[in-house]
This record gives structure tokens, C-alpha cells and sequence, in this order.
């Protein structure tokens, strides 16, 4: 899942491989279009004005798995470009004309994306510096992403499967790198919803990637099949990185797993 942003404001969203287009979640389109406190109503009512749109709704909208509320993943209402500009038509909103133009701009960023990929780092790392985010660590979180990325890419080609299995393994590489799982990680630093990996620290980041880059290395080396197997090598991944961790802090006398987030740096940012 990826997350798109219009006006600084978050929408769900995913890639179709197979189609070639995106997805986009409605409810948050609809939100962001007309600043309803209750969105699902306000479809009900959307819907109950506009018959035509409504007879088609099971083909405008399709269920997509993304990121629900409760921080879990669930098959949620989507739509693409063409399903969107219909509903669209249903909200009367000064914001119709730029959300069109930002569906275009979407639509031809990624595309610029898979022939070019560092054009998809570029965007992302203009997005951590409006957030507010150093470039020593937007330079280690995009770095932390591409190790993810090979990991994953392993994982994918060893038999493991996509969703709950690539989170028992990396719940057993951060168990064996930061002696927590990455939920347990989350509420010590007063984490909800919010990306852990965006709330780490240097270090954090550092041994994150230690841990899956030690990983990816057993994995060419051993080629374990299946969860079982990989379970053992995402153990051995992270300890090399648990071990070094350790070290560290018996040298500093510091705990490298903090209760430090970034939740107020937009905030520390307007004040500057």
C-alpha cells in the first residue's frame, strides 16, 4: 500500500500490477472533498441523490486490501482515476478542479517512476523535508526502504508469503534485534496508526537495517524455503544485529530503543 497525499492530506492507495493503474481509497477522497465528520453517511446520502451512480456502484468501486482504522488490513472501498471523476461529479466541492489535476499528476508521476526509479526517492524525500525530517535521516530512512525492499524481494522468491507471514518475520528480526516486536516498539514510543520506521531514531534505523540486511545475506546463502525456515534465518538476521546493538549500549551506557518520536515535528517546525 501507498500512501498519497493531496493537500497534505493522506489517501490511501494501491498499484495494480496487473491493471497498470492505481487505487484509491473513497472514503478518504471523499473526506478530503468535503470535510465530513461522518464519511460513510455521507456516501449513503451521495448515493440516495444520484441513482445512476448509484445502479453502479459495484463497478465503479471495487474492494481493495489497505490499511484499515485499527491499524489493520482490510478490503476497503477503492476506486481508480475514471470511477473517481464520477463520484466526483456527485460532490459539490471547490476542490474538484485541483483534486483532478492532482489525479492526473498521480497518474503520470508513476508512470515517470517505473521507467526512472529514483524519481520515486526524489518525491520521497521532498515529502520528509516538508515534514521536517533532517537529511541525515531521510538519507538513512530511504536508504532503510531499499534494504526492505531486497528483503522482501527474497522472502517473495523463498516461499514466504505476502501479508501475515512477512510480519511474523520481521516481528522475529526486530524481537532478535531490539529485544521487542516492532507492536511492542510502537507503543513505547506512543505510537498508534503512525509508521514506526518514521519514528525511529538514527540508531533505530541503523540496526533495523542491520538486522533485515543480515537477513537477505543468510537467505541467498542458505535459500530457505517457506515460513519455518525463514523464520529461523530472520532469528539468526537479527541477532547479528541484536549482538552489535547490545555492544553498543554496554559501551554508552545508552538504550538504543527510545521513547523519542517525531508525532510534534511539523509542529517544532512552524515555530522556527
Amino acid at each position: 500500500m501507498d500512501i498519497k497525499l493531496f493537500e497534505s492530506k493522506r489517501i490511501r492507495s494501491e498499484w495494480s500490477e496487473t491493471e497498470q493503474k492505481w487505487y484509491f481509497s473513497v472514503q478518504d477522497v471523499v473526506a478530503i472533498l468535503t470535510d465530513s465528520t461522518d464519511v460513510k453517511q455521507y456516501i449513503k446520502k451521495m448515493l440516495s441523490r444520484d441513482e445512476q451512480l448509484k445502479s453502479n456502484w459495484g463497478t465503479t468501486c471495487t474492494l481493495v486490501e489497505m490499511l484499515a482504522a485499527d491499524g489493520k488490513k482490510r478490503k476497503i472501498q477503492a476506486s481508480d482515476t475514471k470511477g473517481l471523476l464520477r463520484i466526483i461529479q456527485s460532490v459539490p466541492s471547490t476542490k474538484a478542479e485541483p483534486f483532478k489535476l492532482w489525479l492526473a499528476q498521480v497518474g503520470s508521476d508513476r508512470l515517470d517512476e517505473i521507467e526512472n526509479p529514483e524519481l520515486a526517492q526524489a518525491r520521497m524525500r521532498d515529502i520528509y523535508r516538508a515534514k521536517g525530517y533532517s537529511e541525515g535521516w531521510i538519507d538513512k530512512r530511504v536508504r532503510g526502504i531499499a534494504v526492505r525492499d531486497e528483503l522482501t524481494g527474497e522472502w517473495k522468491n523463498h516461499g514466504v508469503k505476502e501479508g501475515i507471514e512477512y510480519s511474523i518475520l520481521t516481528a522475529e528480526i526486530s524481537k532478535a534485534t531490539f529485544g521487542v516486536t516492532p507492536s511492542e516498539h510502537k507503543n513505547f514510543k506512543g505510537l498508534e496508526k503512525q509508521n514506526l520506521r518514521d519514528h525511529m531514531s538514527d540508531l533505530e534505523l541503523i540496526f533495523s537495517m542491520l538486522g533485515e540486511a543480515s537477513t537477505t545475506e543468510i537467505i541467498k546463502a542458505q535459500n530457505p524455503i517457506g515460513l519455518m525456515e525463514n523464520k529461523k534465518v530472520a532469528k539468526r538476521g537479527g541477532d547479528i544485529a541484536g549482538i552489535a546493538r547490545k555492544e553498543l549500549e554496554q559501551t554508552t551506557g545508552k538504550k538504543v530503543v527510545n521513547t523519542g518520536n517525531y508525532l510534534g515535528l511539523k509542529e517544532k517546525k512552524k515555530l522556527k
